[in-house]
């Protein structure tokens, strides 16, 4: 199941110029599905909260603890739930983690000036790219039937692998602002 938004090219007016100018922008999203960590997590969750009602039933001292499980919970549980909003702005790239459904995060910003090449995961283009070290992030869906890209990117001498799920309307922008660095 993905959830993607996809929005076409913004006319943005530039204030105080009068000035019209267009903008390439792009929006898509993917719900993160969940792993076996995360399943055994909400089991864990569920156990302590059971755990805690018993506490609760105990006495004075072990309510408390039951209590304080019980809001840990409640607390963490909504933090399970990840989303990724990718977000293309005319050459720039941001990867946001949505968690419970509102509170958002920008992970991580691309400018596509440092980007050496973006190409399906599985592109034999990116063979080149396995036997180097670099920092990998992971921005995709991990369901078996997502098509993910990666990208990789240099800062100086640190390179880096981002792996995310863009729509066919962001490709196409990527692609129309970089048509060099980018492999379909």
């Amino acid at each position: 199941m993905h959830k993607r938004k996809i929005v076409g090219v913004r006319v943005i007016n530039r204030k105080g110029t009068g000035v019209r100018m267009n903008q390439l922008y792009a929006e898509a999203g993917v719900k993160r599905k969940d792993t076996a960590a995360t399943m055994g997590l909400r089991i864990l969750m569920f156990l302590a909260i059971f755990i805690s009602l018993f506490l609760i039933l105990l006495g004075q001292f072990w309510s408390y603890i039951g209590v304080i499980l019980i809001v840990l919970v409640f607390f963490f549980y909504p933090k399970l739930s990840v989303e990724y909003e990718y977000v293309f702005v005319d050459g720039q790239l941001d990867f946001d983690r949505i968690t419970a459904n509102s509170k958002r995060k920008t992970m991580l910003r691309i400018d596509f000036e440092q980007v050496e090449i973006m190409a399906p995961y599985d592109s034999p283009a990116l063979d080149s790219y396995n036997h180097i070290q670099m920092e990998k992030r992971d921005f995709s869906s991990l369901s078996k039937d997502s098509k993910p890209y990666a990208i990789i990117s240099s800062s100086g001498s640190k390179k880096l692998k981002i792996l995310f799920e863009p729509s066919e309307k962001m490709l196409n922008m990527i692609k129309q602002k970089n048509p060099r660095k980018i492999i379909l």
